[in-house]
C-alpha cells in the first residue's frame, strides 16, 4: 500500500487501543462503564430540538447555506460575548461559524501555516491541537502545561531558544485533560508576550461554561490587546448537550478570521441551516439550560471524586471541564497509563482515557469523563475498589 507523507507523520491514536478493548469486552457480555470519551450523554433541551424540527419543515432551509454561518447566528455569538464578558465582536469581520471547533481549528492551521512553521503546543493537550499542526505541515514544540504559571514560564524560555521563531501558540482553559483553570491576569501576561514576540494565540474555549464552586472562566478577550493576536474557539457541544450537531465558532483577530473564512469557502457550504437556526435559539435563550447542565456535571464530579477518595485514590475536585484528571496511585503507576487503563477495564470494568494519549506529559495520569449517571459512577467506584484490592493488597 502506498504511504502518504501527512498520514505517516501522524502518531498512533492511543485511544483506539482502549476503544477496541472496550468493544471486545462488551461483545463478550461484560458491563463496561465508559468514563473515557468526553461525549455528553444528556439530550439537548426540548425547545432547541423543536426549533430544529420547525426549521426543517421550511423547504428553503434545505438549500446550500453559508460556509461562514448565517448572519443571525454570527450576531447571536457576538451578543453572547457582550452578555458574558463585556466584549464587543463584529459579527461580520470577527466571527465565523465552524463545523464544531475541531474542524475550525484544523482548517485555521491549514490556512495560516507554511511548511516548517513552528507552533507551541501544550503537553498534555487535546489531541487535535497537535494533530492539526502535523496535518498542515507545521512543526511542533511541546510546552509542559500541568500548571498554568509554569506553562507561561516554559513558553517564554522556549521562544527565546527556538529557531525559526514560532508563529502560533495554542492554549485551552479550562484545560482538557488536566482541568487546570486560569484568571484574566494569565491571559494579560500571555497576550503581552505574544504581542512582543509577534505570536498568534489560539484559545480553545470549549469548556467556557462548565465551571464549578463559584469559578467563572475568563475569555482571552478580557485581556487588553487580545484581538491584535488572538482568536478563540467556542462550541455548543458541551454547554447545550449538542455534540453531534457540530456547531462551533471562531472569534477575534480579523486577519485570522478572514483566513479561516476564506479557506472554508473552498471546502464546505456550511452547516445544515435548521441546525444553525436552532443554535441561535440556544445562544439567545439557553442560559438556564447551561446552569442545569453544569449542575449535572457538578453532582457527578462530587460523586466520583468523593468515591475515589473513599477507596484511597487521592484526586482533586476540578473547578472546570467535564473531566477528572487523576494521578495513578503508586505502585500501579509503574504500569504506565495505557496498560493501567487496559487492566482497569479488564478487572474493574471501568473505561478511562490513558494520559499518554494526550502527550508525553500526560504519562502517569488517567482522565475520567463525567458521562455516566451517578448510579453508574458509584458502580464504577466499586469496580475500582475491587481492582485496587486485587492489585494493591493482593486480596
Amino acid at each position: 500500500m502506498e504511504e502518504f507523507q501527512r498520514i505517516k507523520r501522524l502518531p498512533p491514536y492511543v485511544f483506539n487501543i482502549v476503544n477496541e478493548l472496550k468493544t471486545r469486552l462488551r461483545r463478550e457480555g461484560e458491563d463496561i462503564i465508559d468514563l473515557g470519551m468526553g461525549n455528553p450523554d444528556q439530550p439537548p433541551p426540548r425547545f432547541i430540538i423543536e426549533k430544529l424540527k420547525e426549521a426543517s419543515d421550511n423547504p428553503r432551509n434545505h438549500r446550500y447555506s453559508m460556509s461562514r454561518g448565517i448572519p443571525k447566528l454570527r450576531l447571536a455569538l457576538a451578543n453572547w460575548y457582550k452578555r458574558r464578558f463585556g466584549v464587543e465582536m463584529d459579527p461580520e469581520s470577527e466571527c465565523v461559524v465552524t463545523i464544531g471547533s475541531k474542524e475550525g481549528l484544523a482548517h485555521l492551521m491549514l490556512a495560516i501555516l507554511n511548511p516548517g512553521d513552528l507552533v507551541m503546543v501544550p503537553d498534555p493537550t487535546y489531541p487535535i491541537h497537535a494533530y492539526s499542526v502535523i496535518i498542515s505541515g507545521g512543526d511542533i514544540r511541546s510546552i509542559p502545561t500541568l500548571e498554568p504559571q509554569d506553562f507561561i514560564d516554559a513558553l517564554e524560555e522556549a521562544v527565546r531558544e527556538s529557531w525559526p521563531r514560532p508563529k502560533v501558540v495554542i492554549v485551552s482553559y479550562p484545560h482538557n485533560p488536566t482541568t487546570a483553570v486560569v484568571d484574566v491576569p494569565f491571559f494579560e501576561r500571555l497576550v503581552d508576550f505574544a504581542r512582543e514576540n509577534k505570536l498568534y494565540v489560539i484559545h480553545d474555549f470549549a469548556y467556557a461554561d462548565i465551571t464549578f464552586d463559584g469559578y467563572k472562566a475568563p475569555s482571552i478577550f478580557q485581556a487588553k490587546g487580545a484581538k491584535d493576536v488572538a482568536v478563540e474557539f467556542f462550541s455548543l457541544s458541551k454547554s447545550y448537550n449538542m455534540p453531534g450537531w457540530r456547531v462551533g465558532f471562531c472569534a477575534g483577530n480579523r486577519s485570522l478570521i478572514h483566513a479561516l473564512t476564506r479557506i472554508k469557502s473552498y471546502l464546505d457550504y456550511g452547516i445544515f441551516q435548521p441546525i444553525q437556526i436552532a443554535a441561535i435559539i440556544a445562544l439567545n435563550e439557553g442560559d438556564q439550560v447551561v446552569k442545569e447542565v453544569v449542575e449535572v456535571y457538578r453532582s457527578r464530579r462530587d460523586t466520583l471524586c468523593e468515591g475515589l477518595m473513599r477507596v484511597g485514590w487521592e484526586v482533586k475536585k476540578p473547578l472546570g471541564t467535564m473531566f477528572v484528571w487523576a494521578k495513578i496511585p503508586e505502585p500501579l503507576d509503574k504500569m504506565g497509563s495505557l496498560e493501567f487503563s487496559k487492566v482497569l477495564m479488564t478487572e474493574g470494568k471501568v473505561a478511562v482515557s490513558p494520559g499518554i494519549g494526550f502527550g508525553r506529559g500526560g504519562e502517569g495520569y488517567v482522565r475520567f469523563a463525567l458521562v455516566e449517571n451517578e448510579h453508574r459512577i458509584r458502580q464504577a467506584v466499586r469496580g475500582i475498589r475491587y481492582f485496587f484490592r486485587k492489585f494493591l493488597k493482593g486480596e
